[in-house]
């Protein structure tokens, strides 16, 4: 099967040269008659002023790479609206399609609601299920019985045990943080804790909350609660707008965690160089805001820069790259509509002052969990980044150059599975977790 993929490539290739052959042996007839083929080409002006003339010519010169043959935009739906993208390539991007053979594998079976994954420095996997239940997966795939020590949740709609990180210094500490949906006197919260896995590893020692987003209310929607490491030992976490049209202008207040991206100590207390630190009436804990409801964090291998995805309403689901201090835009502008069909707010999708999303989909593909694939087993894939789509039941891939994304292909959409998160592994591997009863870890690689 291999074999026959690599003639259809070397055949593929053939044509384009062949193609491109006639075109210069053209374009070198063309030049000839119009007297220009003395190497004498008019001088043109180049970057920062930079002459490019017709330098000697010593006929060592390649001939023009063909360039890759443009597939047709993944998306063939109807948008819900008539919104134009702010800049060319901001949503419908043209298709991409992987050449390198992979394979896409079962790994892991038995796991009930499941939400959130995080690697262990040996390459064994760490679960959350949503009705509070923490699981270790082993190299082979082999699902633990539950971890003991994990405090109450609420699970009712979206909430539960969410999100899960493994603190950079395991090995030493052998610290493990996660999100989830907490209880308080007003209503449910999204929370962080932090405990230390047992030598045992059957139980988290020395459990505490270390972050609660506030105000609680009275919802059991848009947590967001994503976990990330920010490179310097300080955790970035996602919340949300909590689904409410009273609540939603939260996400603009910066007297409230919701609808942010927040950036805290392990301890819990805000990160000293975040945007407002030391400004009266605004929670230091504020990294980003204006957002509606932030299930995928990532940082990207190369930069080091924060991305995130976005649920949004109905269209527009968002990518953003994440500038400290910056407004996001939700719910002054959108590029969706209310669930009834209705505008957002003055159903507007530009303002001075907010951010664009890098890119967004409408319809939705509701993304979830995302991360980069660092690897180079599939060197194609290298600095792409890939979500877990839920309503979509795909595993997106998404190509950036220069913070653009300039592809997008769909994974495993013939497996009919809405997927929660996706995870870059430390063997060259991708690992997508499904949602729901029975769900399972695919393993995507070679």
């Amino acid at each position: 099967m291999c074999k026959v993929l690599q003639i259809k490539v070397h055949m593929k290739n053939v044509l384009k040269v062949t193609i491109w052959s006639m075109v210069f042996v053209l374009m070198l007839g063309m030049q000839q008659s119009c007297g220009l083929d003395d190497g004498t080409d008019p001088t043109i002006e180049g970057p920062e002023g930079s002459e490019q003339g017709n330098d000697d010519d010593d006929g060592d010169d390649e001939e023009p790479e063909a360039p890759e043959e443009a597939l047709d935009p993944v998306e063939t739906n109807e948008p819900n609206t008539d919104y134009s993208p702010a800049f060319e390539g901001q949503t419908r991007i043209n298709g991409v399609q992987t050449e390198t053979a992979y394979t896409t594998t079962v790994f892991a079976t038995g796991l009930s609601s499941p939400w959130g994954m995080a690697h262990l420095p040996d390459g064994r996997i760490l679960v959350t299920e949503k009705a509070g239940v923490m699981k270790l997966v082993s190299t082979s795939g082999t699902v633990s019985g539950p971890i003991t020590g994990v405090p109450a949740v609420n699970n009712s709609g979206q909430g539960g045990l969410l999100d899960v990180a493994v603190d950079p210094n395991f090995e030493e500490n052998r610290m493990v943080y996660w999100s989830f949906s907490q209880d308080g006197p007003d209503g449910t919260a999204t929370a962080v804790a932090k405990g230390r896995l047992s030598d045992s590893e059957d139980e988290l020692e020395n459990v505490e909350v270390i972050y609660t987003a506030i105000p609680e209310f009275n919802s059991t929607a848009h947590y967001g609660s994503r976990l990330a490491w920010d490179g310097q030992g300080n955790l970035f976490v996602s919340t949300g707008d909590r689904s409410s049209t009273v609540t939603r202008p939260e996400a603009q207040e910066l007297d409230a965690a919701l609808g942010k991206v927040l950036r805290i100590t392990t301890d819990g207390d805000p990160v000293a160089d975040n945007p407002y630190v030391g400004e009266i009436g605004i929670l230091p804990e504020i990294y980003s805001y204006g957002h509606r409801n932030v299930q995928g964090l990532a940082i990207h291998p190369v930069t080091r820069d924060l991305w995130e995805s976005e649920l949004g309403p109905r269209g527009g689901d968002e990518i953003n790259l994440i500038k400290s201090g910056a407004d996001y835009g939700w719910p002054t502008i959108s590029y969706g509509l209310e669930y009834s069909g209705a505008a957002i707010g003055s159903g507007i999708t530009q303002q001075n002052g907010m951010e664009q999303p890098v890119y967004y989909w409408d319809p939705v593909v509701s993304p979830s969990g995302m991360d980069f694939y660092s690897g180079d087993a599939i060197p194609e894939w290298t600095n792409n980044l890939f979500l877990a789509a839920l309503s979509g039941q795909h595993i997106v891939r998404l190509v950036i150059e220069e913070n653009v994304v300039v592809g997008e292909e769909r994974l495993l959409v013939d497996e009919g599975e809405r997927f929660r998160d996706i995870l870059d592994g430390p063997d060259g591997a991708l690992y997508a977790l499904t949602d729901g009863d029975n769900a399972v870890i695919y393993r995507i690689g070679l």
